[in-house]
C-alpha cells in the first residue's frame, strides 16, 4: 500500500474489539488510522466496524511478530480506511480474465409475504434445489419466470411458515425482523474445554510445535482451513498473507464456486478429502491434524461432531492445537435457542437480526449493508483471535479454543459501536486494487488491508484451482 500519512486516532471500536480478544490495552497506542471520505455509507456504523476489525487483526499480527522476535517493541500499526473499504467489498473488485463475477444468484433475495418479508439464500446449486423442493416449485430453468412464479406464491404465505418449511427442507430462508433483535451474544468467546495444558513450557507437554524468530508473524504456522464462503476464508487468507501455510480442506461432494474461491483463496492451497472415519482420506487428514498448529472451522455447531471432530475431541487429542470456530447464529441454545444449529449466511443474519429493517429503503422494503460486513468483519476478528492465541501459545505452550459468530458481530454493530467519522481524502478504490497475470489467467483483486511496519503488501500467490493441491504441508 506504499507509505502512509496517518495520525493517531483514539478509536473506541478498536478498543472494544481488542478487549474482547483479551489484548493488552497498552498496545492500542500503536494503532493509527487514515480516514477516507464517504466510505461504506450506512445508517449503522459499518465503517467503524470495518476499520476496528482490520485494526485489531493488524495489531494482533504485530504483537505475534514481536513475541517471536523477542522484541518488547510491537511494530506500529497504520490502517487506511480506503484499503479497508475496498477489501470489505473484495468480491466486487474481483475480475478473472476481465470477467465480473456475480455475487448473488437470482433466488437469493428478499420476497414479500402476506405478513412481512423473507430473505432466501440459494447461491449454491444444492441450496437452490432444496429451496424449490421445500416450496413445491419446479425448476423451469428460466430464472425470470421462476422468480415471478415464486413471488406470486410467497405473497400468499406467512413469513414464518415459509421460513420453517424451507428450513425443514434443508434450505435457507429467514423471516425479516422488523426491528433490532435483542441479543447477549459475545463478540469473541474463549472456551475452557478441559483440554488446556496450562503452564506447559513452549513446545513441551502440550505437544505444540515451537515457533522461532521469523520475518512474518505466522511464518511456519500450519493451518487446516475447514471453512467456506466469506468469513472463514477471509480469516484464513489473512493468516496466509502473514506467512502461514494454509491448506483448505473441502469435501469432494460440496463443490465451491470458482469466483468465490478466486476471491478468498489468495495465498492458500486447496485439497479435497472425505473425512468419514475409516477411509484413506481420513487417515491423511488425521496425520495433517497431528502436525497442525491451527484448525479453523466454519460449519454449524454439531456438524463435525459425528466425525469425531468436535472442538473438545480434537483438543483432547492435540492439547497444543489452536481451534477457532465460526458459526452464523451462535454456539449455545441457552443464548440463541434452536437457531444455534441452523445454517446461515451474512445476508440471512442481517435480515433476522433487524439490520435489514434499520437499513430499509424509503418505501419500507428491507435493505442491506453496503458490504457483507458481518462476514468480512468476523473474518478479521477470527484471524485476530488465532493470532492472539498463537502469541499466548508461544509464551505457555498451551493451545486454546475460540468461537465467533456472525450474529455476535451483528449485535456489536447494532448495539456496541458509536458513529465516529474519520476525516480523510476522497475515496479512490483503484489505488487499493492490483492485477496479477499468471500462466493460466489474470486476476484483478483488492489488496489486503492488514498493515503494520514491514507488513507484506500482497499475497504470495493467487488462489490455486479449487481442490488441486496435494494434502500435505509445505
Amino acid at each position: 500500500m506504499g507509505a502512509m500519512n496517518v495520525t493517531p486516532h483514539p478509536d473506541a471500536a478498536t478498543a472494544t474489539a481488542w478487549q474482547a480478544l483479551g489484548g493488552p490495552p497498552e498496545l492500542l497506542e500503536r494503532v493509527s488510522y487514515e480516514g477516507a471520505a464517504d466510505v461504506l455509507p450506512a445508517r449503522l456504523p459499518v465503517r467503524e466496524l470495518a476499520r476496528a476489525t482490520v485494526g485489531a487483526a493488524s495489531l494482533a499480527a504485530a504483537e505475534l511478530l514481536a513475541a517471536r522476535r523477542g522484541d518488547a517493541r510491537v511494530p506500529a500499526v497504520a490502517v487506511k480506511e480506503g484499503a479497508v473499504a475496498t477489501a470489505f467489498v473484495s468480491e466486487r473488485h474481483l475480475r478473472v480474465d476481465g470477467r465480473h463475477p456475480t455475487a448473488f444468484a437470482p433466488l437469493s433475495r428478499f420476497w414479500p409475504t402476506s405478513d412481512g418479508w423473507v430473505r432466501t439464500h440459494a447461491n449454491y446449486p444444492h441450496h437452490r434445489a432444496r429451496l424449490l423442493r421445500a416450496l413445491g416449485a419446479e425448476d423451469i430453468g428460466d430464472d425470470d419466470r421462476l422468480v415471478a412464479r415464486l413471488a406470486s406464491q410467497l405473497a400468499g404465505l406467512r413469513a414464518d411458515d415459509v421460513q420453517e418449511a424451507v428450513y425443514t427442507g434443508g434450505g435457507l430462508a429467514v423471516r425479516v425482523a422488523t426491528a433490532p433483535v435483542a441479543s447477549t451474544l459475545p463478540l469473541v468467546e474463549t472456551v475452557a474445554d478441559g483440554a488446556q495444558a496450562g503452564g506447559a513450557a513452549p513446545g513441551g507437554a502440550s505437544g505444540a510445535r515451537p515457533l522461532g524468530p521469523a520475518a512474518l508473524p505466522a511464518q511456519g504456522v500450519r493451518v487446516l482451513d475447514l471453512t467456506r464462503v466469506i468469513a472463514g476464508p477471509v480469516a484464513t487468507r489473512t493468516l496466509a498473507l502473514l506467512g502461514a501455510d494454509v491448506l483448505r480442506v473441502d469435501s469432494p461432494r460440496l463443490p465451491e464456486t470458482p469466483d468465490a474461491h478466486a476471491d478468498t483463496g489468495m495465498g492458500k492451497r486447496s485439497t479435497l478429502l472425505d473425512l468419514a472415519p475409516g477411509g484413506a482420506d481420513r487417515e491423511t487428514f488425521d496425520a495433517l491434524l497431528a502436525s497442525a498448529d491451527v484448525l479453523v472451522t466454519g460449519y454449524r455447531p454439531g456438524a463435525l461432531d459425528g466425525l469425531g471432530l468436535s472442538a473438545h475431541a480434537v483438543r483432547e487429542r492435540h492439547p497444543g492445537l489452536v481451534v477457532a470456530q465460526l458459526s452464523a447464529w451462535g454456539w449455545s441454545e441457552e443464548a440463541v435457542g434452536p437457531w444455534a444449529g441452523r445454517r446461515g449466511f451474512d445476508s440471512l443474519v442481517q435480515a433476522a437480526s433487524g439490520i435489514a429493517a434499520t437499513e430499509a429503503a424509503d418505501d419500507g422494503s428491507p435493505g442491506a449493508l453496503p458490504a457483507q460486513a458481518l462476514d468480512h468483519g468476523t473474518g478479521y476478528l477470527l484471524a485476530a483471535a488465532v493470532l492472539r492465541s498463537l502469541t499466548a501459545r508461544h509464551a505457555t505452550g498451551a493451545g486454546s479454543h475460540v468461537r465467533l459468530s456472525l450474529a455476535g458481530t451483528a449485535r456489536w454493530l447494532q448495539h456496541g459501536i458509536e458513529t465516529d467519522p474519520l476525516p480523510g481524502p476522497p475515496y479512490a478504490p483503484d489505488q487499493y486494487v492490483t492485477e496479477r497475470p499468471s500462466p493460466e489467467l489474470a486476476v484483478r483483486h483488492a489488496l489486503p488491508p492488514v498493515h503494520y511496519e514491514g507488513a507484506p503488501a500482497d499475497w504470495r500467490h493467487l488462489a490455486t484451482p479449487w481442490g488441486s493441491d496435494t494434502a500435505n504441508w509445505l
